[in-house]
């Protein structure tokens, strides 16, 4: 067959190629984990922090888990443990040789946890043959946790290892100057006033109170690898004159709008939820918050919901919670402390702990939270969860991993609208009222009332969306109280 000739058209008077922005979200039937709402940050796309995070972070990470497990190999003794531990880190070498050579995204091996069904389904449909880099950030950053995991999940004397469990120790016992800035204040009950004057005293007690919580955010071990103790101290000040010089840093501030749900006869004395982020000082940030729901009676009992295992280095474990607890009623940590300070502490813990007994205070770990999927698919993936958090009255996602889930973590403009950029966990029946506190540590960025604001920051500040300078607090009014129905 002879080859067909070709013909070259000159497109000369037409106009320019121009590139396309899209001005609108896809349409629910073209969503998937693969293909977000707005364009997906990846590894290889090196204007974002996906590029740094997948290539350096992620590979240092690892690094120093490896060293915790070496130095925990160290010092066994018992040959059975120590060849079974040896067996570990061969798994965390080869999982450091697939993503460092970028690897493509296997199945997870079967190792009994409640997630694995959830993992391959999901890798099968909408990531094979993806790589570390070329996969979604959100989800190529949570399968190499998750790897992580199986190094030891599958092993007989090490299921439940955390890596990371000395470094999360470690900060909080170097935080001592913000824990004791908020136990000298709050080791005695709170005592409620009913008048106008004591209505004003908690609302305002109220925002600072939220604007703590919101700011323990800034210490994630993830990022924190390299700070001195000097700039650890300064991200955790809590003092009044600190609150109110970086209130003016909230980007998206809801915090008027939480006063008043929180407040009101549909929420007041009902429920809340906190979905986790960081343990140490922030989940000691949280249970302070917490505790001040309680006493003030905004709540009667709140539910917390941390992580099966060791997830993106600092993220709440039971252990984790366990260990914060017993540590303020016995623990040492502190040993220049005075005993005013210890005392303090010991009463706030022991208050929490009778919370728990009471069944106040209740921690919870679903398998969901450990999966690749964002809470777009929640209500499909996990609808007992979706349930049980829609007979919640508030529920709070604290930090920047969970901002990510709820809104897909794609490149959705700064002006998108809080309830738009987390779809169905603002308007699918039954959805809860849901409140994003976090501070600015990655690309995605949403809910600002003008896009200056942004636009600014990129011209003037070009790291600031990794930062952790800057924060939001959004609030979706949800459709609570309408039955939630399942396809």
């Amino acid at each position: 067959m002879q080859p067909v000739n070709k013909v070259t058209l000159s497109l000369g008077n037409l106009p320019s190629r121009k590139e396309l922005i899209p001005n609108g979200p896809r349409t629910p039937s073209r969503i998937d984990p693969n293909n977000p709402p707005w364009p997906a940050y990846r590894g290889y796309h090196e204007f974002s922090f996906a590029h740094a995070t997948m290539g350096v972070r992620l590979p240092t990470i690892l690094g120093k888990a490896i060293e915790d497990t070496v130095k925990t190999l160290n010092s066994e003794w018992e040959v059975e443990r120590i060849e079974d531990l040896v067996r570990c880190l061969e798994r965390m070498d080869k999982l450091m040789i697939d993503l460092s050579g970028n690897a493509k995204l296997r199945p997870i091996i079967d190792d009994g946890e409640g997630d694995i069904a959830l993992w391959n389904k999901e890798i099968a449909k909408y990531f094979q043959g993806k790589d570390f880099m070329n996969a979604p950030w959100l989800f190529a950053e949570a399968y190499k946790y998750r790897r992580l995991h199986e190094c030891f999940s599958n092993s007989r004397y090490w299921k439940d290892y955390d890596v990371f469990f000395r470094q999360k120790c470690d900060t909080f016992s170097r935080s001592s100057e913000a824990v004791f800035e908020l136990s000298t204040r709050f080791f005695e009950p709170f005592v409620h006033q009913e008048s106008v004057a004591g209505e004003e005293r908690e609302r305002m007690m109220f925002l600072e109170l939220a604007q703590v919580c919101l700011w323990g955010n800034s210490t994630d071990l993830s990022l924190l690898i390299n700070m001195t103790e000097e700039q650890i101290k300064s991200l955790q000040s809590t003092g009044g004159e600190h609150l109110a010089a970086t209130e003016k840093n909230i980007l998206g501030n809801n915090l008027s709008e939480l006063w008043e749900a929180i407040s009101s006869p549909q929420v007041k004395g009902g429920r809340i939820d906190f979905v986790l982020d960081n343990a140490g000082f922030e989940l000691y940030c949280d249970c302070v918050f917490a505790d001040y729901l309680i006493q003030s009676g905004l709540a009667s009992h709140i539910h917390f919901h941390g992580k099966r295992f060791a997830w993106f280095v600092s993220d709440v474990t039971r252990k984790d919670w366990s260990w914060l607890l017993n540590s303020m009623v016995y623990g040492q940590l502190f040993p220049t402390a005075s005993e005013v300070e210890i005392e303090s502490l010991r009463r706030m813990g022991l208050r929490w702990i009778q919370y728990e007994k009471e069944g106040k205070w209740v921690y919870e770990q679903h398998p969901f939270w450990c999966t690749g999927y964002t809470f777009w698919d929640l209500h499909s993936e996990a609808p007992d969860l979706f349930l049980h958090l829609s007979r919640s009255n508030l529920v709070f996602f604290k930090g920047d991993l969970n901002h990510r889930k709820l809104t897909y973590d794609c490149a959705a403009p700064s002006t998108t609208t809080f309830e738009d950029a987390i779809g169905p966990m603002a308007n699918n029946a039954g959805a809860p009222r849901v409140c994003s506190m976090r501070t600015i540590k990655s690309d995605v960025v949403v809910g600002l009332p003008d896009p200056s604001i942004s636009n600014r920051l990129d011209a003037e500040e070009p790291g600031w969306r990794i930062s952790g300078k800057y924060a939001v607090v959004l609030l979706s009014e949800g459709r609570p109280g309408e039955k939630v129905r399942f396809a």
